[in-house]
């Protein structure tokens, strides 16, 4: 079973972020779920990232880092939206990923100064229609990752949601999230 260090979205630690955590669990992973926004939540997308900007994500990146020290190396980085910052800047630099997952959300590989490393496996979930996802050019990011990595797959859902697997919140999609979460669970048990 796999260790899974999960970060939330610029809404902060919802209710959702938690119970898609649970959902791992079920299924008898470890599911890490660290507050970066130390107990804060935010009703929109503009508040949570006004906020982040205010601590700066440099910092809220560095929560994300702070969390994984006492954790084992070997761990499945995950994150939603925002969260992805983190994790994606673990798996490439912290030694040691087993996996990654990125939802919602992907960022230029060489933002974090190096390659993707040699034999960890990428999934990217998003939907097809998503105005951040898709004209903010996370899509074009996750497609280059996507490419550079030995074992990198892009899920896209047809829809123009951003949250769409936070069962907690008005942009959720049933089928979308259920569809993901199947993926999901059947790439932490091929790890």
């Amino acid at each position: 079973m796999a260790e899974v260090l999960l970060f939330h979205h610029a809404l902060g630690l919802t209710p959702g972020t938690v119970a898609f955590a649970e959902e791992l669990r079920a299924a008898g992973h470890t599911a890490h779920t660290p507050d970066l926004f130390e107990g804060r939540t935010f009703a929109t997308i503009e508040e949570g990232v006004g906020y982040a900007g205010e601590v700066g994500f440099g910092e809220v990146m560095q929560r994300g880092a702070r969390s994984a020290e006492q954790l084992p190396a070997e761990l499945v980085y995950a994150g939603f939206s925002l969260g992805v910052l983190p994790a994606q800047m673990l798996a490439q630099t912290r030694s040691g990923a087993k996996g990654a997952l990125f939802f919602y959300s992907c960022v230029p590989v060489s933002e974090f100064g190096t390659a993707w490393p040699d034999g960890v496996p990428v999934q990217i979930h998003g939907m097809d229609a998503d105005p951040i996802f898709v004209d903010e050019g996370d899509v074009d990011a996750a497609r280059a990752l996507v490419d550079e990595a030995a074992d990198g797959e892009l899920f896209l859902y047809p829809g123009d949601q951003h949250y769409f697997a936070d069962s907690t919140l008005p942009s959720y999609d049933p089928e979308a999230a259920a569809l993901l979460t199947q993926r999901v669970l059947r790439f932490l048990a091929a790890l």
